[in-house]
């Protein structure tokens, strides 16, 4: 899509389902805990939605987040193949229970484990398409294995498999499918004998939750989960601090949860500064720059646009993102782009999408928020630069 296509916006989008139910600006604005202005404002496309607003607005209207963001995106960037691993993960899905059949001989555990770890670097470094060309595969293997030999390292790399397959489909705004392969990770991490598998669950759980604005629901989940990391493990303080981040975010996006929320952050810092980071196992970053960024996002999530404004000029002066992997690094870039957007400080906000993009282009091609805010961008341009412009065409916006 291009500059003309004004009414596939958010704020379309939201006035259509509206009506469809009959309900005024003030009714939805009543439902959703929003003034009846901010409704107006981002349906009027005056005001870009954020990530708590849609969720807020789909609970009330009883629908999929992703109705309203317009997902799944097709087409954006060089190619659409990022979505083509998707009806191969749900012919996988439709087979549990039965247990596969492979063409050929699969490969023995120790490669399927190789293959897991590249996995986890594809994802890190946000390079989905060559991630959905390979999970399928291994993730049939791997089910195999599970089934025929009960092994708990089967059943562990099995975990991994979906697991990286729920942040595919997520990413890619196919929520019911992420669910789907979420409720398969579980099984295989509860058999897999190891205590901590199942918490991590906890974490892409907590993200669906805060989608359909369920909070208070994901912050227990996670709380639930930090209570039975145990210590004397070699992973605890890795899986506790993601743990711990994700909290923090939570509780940020939660109508009371300024204290909580810089509470975790605070205990994942102690953790980090200890050095209570873990064997780096399940591939987290936990650390001090992860703790940082974390900091900056928790600052958008809650509305204190200055401090955020004030921990990214932190993290940039000491060169925090250095080492980093591209998906926290873009992450950042783009949470940055909204607290700049809502400052209207549109120049550097825009300059931030483009960092995004030039570190990991397919996050920030299929990032609501980042398409949010460059479609905000050309809304409230009355001629568009021309870098606008050619992102706006690159993205699809």
């Amino acid at each position: 899509m291009v500059a003309d296509a004004a009414p596939e916006r958010i704020g379309i989008r939201i006035a259509r389902e509206r009506k469809r139910r009959g309900l005024t600006q003030l009714g939805l604005a009543q439902r959703a805990n929003y003034s009846r202005s901010h409704i107006a404002q981002v349906e009027a496309r005056h005001k870009a939605a954020t990530p708590a607003f849609v969720a807020a607005v789909a609970e009330a209207l009883e629908v999929d987040p992703a109705l309203i963001y317009g997902q799944p995106y097709r087409g954006v960037g060089s190619d659409d193949k990022a979505h083509a691993a998707i009806p191969e993960l749900r012919r996988i899905l439709a087979c549990v229970g039965a247990g596969p059949e492979p063409d050929r001989p699969p490969r023995g555990l120790d490669e399927l484990e190789r293959q897991i770890r590249q996995a986890r670097r594809l994802l890190l470094q946000v390079r989905l398409t060559r991630l959905g060309m390979m999970l399928p595969a291994v993730l049939e293997e791997l089910t195999w294995h599970a089934y025929e030999t009960d092994s708990p390292k089967a059943w562990g790399l099995l975990f991994r498999a979906y697991y990286e397959a729920v942040s595919l489909t997520r990413r890619l705004g196919y929520t019911g499918d992420a669910l789907a392969l979420l409720e398969r990770a579980a099984d295989a991490a509860r058999r897999s004998q190891d205590p901590h598998l199942p918490l991590l669950v906890s974490l892409p759980r907590a993200l669906l939750l805060m989608s359909m604005n369920q909070n208070r629901t994901a912050l227990r989940l996670l709380n639930d989960a930090l209570s039975r990391v145990e210590a004397d493990r070699p992973d605890a303080g890795e899986v506790a601090g993601a743990l711990e981040l994700r909290a923090a975010v939570v509780a940020a996006r939660t109508c009371d949860g300024v204290s909580e929320a810089w509470e975790h952050h605070g205990r994942a810092a102690e953790l980090a500064e200890a050095g209570r980071v873990g064997d780096g196992r399940h591939g987290m970053e936990f650390g001090m720059s992860n703790v940082a960024v974390h900091g900056a996002a928790i600052a958008v999530e809650l509305g204190d646009l200055d401090e955020a404004v004030r921990r990214d000029r932190d993290i940039r002066q000491r060169q925090v993102l250095e080492g980093m992997a591209p998906e926290r690094r873009a992450h950042h870039e783009i949470d940055m782009s909204r607290a700049l957007l809502e400052l209207g400080d549109y120049d550097q906000a825009l300059a931030r999408v483009e960092n995004a993009e030039r570190i990991a282009s397919q996050m920030t091609y299929f990032h609501p928020s980042a398409r949010s805010v460059v479609a905000h961008l050309v809304d409230v341009r009355r001629t568009l630069p021309e870098p606008l412009r050619r992102l706006q065409s690159r993205m699809g916006v």
